[in-house]
């Protein structure tokens, strides 16, 4: 019989090095040095993984009725261990793009819809609680990997630390495979299942949500891929960076899960306008007070935000459409996350080689959260505590 506990053991498991994927931050200057690249560069590269991340999400539902998931997760954990050798070993931008941008990315976009997918078909209750615990396991990843790799780059270095989170990434993905196989995790719809509140909603509901979500990512992401950089631009020194890196992704990984939990309780609309409201409030202390300390609590609460609608978008697919339906509609919502990293990431980039700050970047990302919160009120109040139908 099949066991919810089990497919979430698997979705941890696979998720949380992959999750690492927002501790990017901290190979900017190896990285550079290694390679003679520009911050533009590796925002490219940034950008490039992010977008094979959604490539991989949206191919994932094209998939389940072709590979079972203990087959299906074990390709990704291949190809995503192979994807980091190849960044390690890398001598030129090309190689360090097609190992991290390609096969990293990939793997893990397709793993981390199948991992949401086995699980919400398994779900009788607590829908947002559970999405939320699912997408906060990339920034409890990043902040587990963050200290990590600050440690090992300082003792080894680069490839050494490349080679570590290859290895991480095969035996994590062996032991989700094998959970997956315990719990008889499956991808496919089962007949008559619904979602908790019993249809779909309009077609607009859809977009709303997608600019939402793209408005809160784009400012989240920025933050992610540069973190330490800016707290350092700010004048913070490396060891204030490389806490305000750890410190800053554990809070977007408890924004998520409390993004979740916060839809079980409150409306969509309520629950994503506070989000916003939230990141606009760090935007609106960092603007005023710059200084390394508010830099971090500032930034702290622009990645809160986009926490929070990350693990209320998660929750808001489980409630609005029916739960065989949920990686079809993730995917395709998380390809506004994806347009998000290839904007304001890079923009930051950009204006950082030409002005060697990020003031502008921010305040752009602030008017972005007022009109968050202004899509965010046109959801419909769907309630989340109508109860769900049995999967």
């Amino acid at each position: 019989m099949p066991r919810v506990w089990t497919a979430i053991v698997a979705a941890t498991l696979i998720n949380l090095p992959f999750g690492s994927l927002y501790a990017f931050s901290v190979f900017l200057k190896p990285l550079e040095e290694a390679l003679g690249a520009s911050r533009f560069d590796l925002s490219i590269v940034f950008g490039l993984a992010t977008i094979t991340f959604t490539v991989g999400m949206n191919a994932a539902p094209r998939l389940f009725s072709l590979v079972g998931a203990p087959l299906l997760v074990a390709l990704c954990s291949l190809a995503a261990t192979a994807g980091i050798v190849m960044a390690a070993l890398a001598t030129s931008l090309i190689e360090l793009g097609i190992g991290y941008g390609v096969l990293f990315g990939i793997g893990g976009g397709v793993a981390y819809i199948a991992m949401q997918q086995g699980v919400n078909l398994m779900l009788r209750s607590r829908h947002g609680l559970v999405n939320g615990y699912i997408v906060g396991l990339y920034p409890a990843g990043a902040m587990i990997a963050a200290p990590l790799f600050g440690w090992a780059l300082a003792l080894w270095g680069l490839r050494a630390t490349m080679l570590g989170l290859a290895g991480a990434l095969a035996l994590t993905g062996l032991l989700a495979v094998g959970f997956v196989l315990l719990g008889g995790v499956r991808l496919r719809t089962a007949p008559g299942v619904t979602a908790p509140s019993g249809a779909a909603p309009p077609r607009r509901v859809f977009w709303q949500m997608a600019a939402v979500f793209f408005l809160a990512a784009a400012a989240g992401l920025m933050v992610l891929s540069q973190l330490k950089e800016i707290i350092v631009v700010y004048g913070g020194g490396t060891a204030l960076a490389l806490f305000a890196t750890t410190a800053v992704t554990g809070a977007i990984a408890g924004a998520r899960l409390g993004g979740g939990w916060l839809l079980d309780r409150f409306s969509v609309p309520q629950v994503m306008a506070f989000a916003h409201l939230w990141s606009l409030l760090g935007v609106v202390a960092l603007t005023l007070l710059p200084s390394p300390v508010m830099a971090a609590i500032g930034l702290g609460m622009i990645g809160m935000g986009y926490g929070f609608i990350s693990g209320s978008t998660a929750g808001g697919v489980a409630y609005y459409w029916p739960a065989g339906d949920y990686g079809r509609v993730a995917s395709r919502l998380y390809v506004a996350w994806c347009v998000a990293a290839i904007s304001l990431p890079l923009l930051a980039g950009h204006l950082y080689d030409l002005t060697g700050g990020y003031s502008t970047v921010v305040m752009i990302a602030g008017a972005g959260n007022l009109l968050g919160i202004v899509v965010a009120l046109g959801l419909p109040r769907q309630s989340p505590k109508t109860a769900p139908a049995a999967a």
